[in-house]
């Protein structure tokens, strides 16, 4: 341990400590190009940025797993939702039918009565 000047003890460690910072996406993204595009050397890039170059890989990986995003059509997801929307409006008007036939009967069912005289 480390005595500070005042007597009390500090961990050494506490000295080698970096301060955590965090990186946008795009931040994250362009590290990466910068590594496969322009041929920046890993330990150059880790070094230059201050960050481990296990953090490094791991950014490659996930840019490199959830690339195929970047791929996908934008109205593959429209596509989906619109078919729910369909389908929501048959399920609306199916229940709107279905009060109708209900009100109906029950009109019918109030005029029997009232001409048995159970009414």
């Amino acid at each position: 341990m480390k005595a500070s000047n005042n007597g009390s003890a500090k961990p050494a460690t506490a000295d080698l400590r970096r301060e955590r910072r965090h990186f946008t996406p795009p931040q994250k993204v362009a590290l990466v190009k910068q590594h496969l595009i322009d041929g920046m050397a890993v330990s150059d890039l880790c070094d230059k940025h201050q960050i481990l170059p296990t953090q490094f890989y791991q950014w490659q990986k996930q840019l490199f797993e959830q690339g195929s995003a970047a791929f996908e059509r934008k109205d593959a997801k429209n596509r989906g939702e619109t078919i729910k929307d369909r389908k929501i409006e048959q399920l609306q008007a199916k229940l709107i039918n279905k009060n109708e036939v209900i009100a109906e009967l029950m009109e019918e069912n109030v005029k029997a009565k009232k001409e048995c005289g159970e009414l």
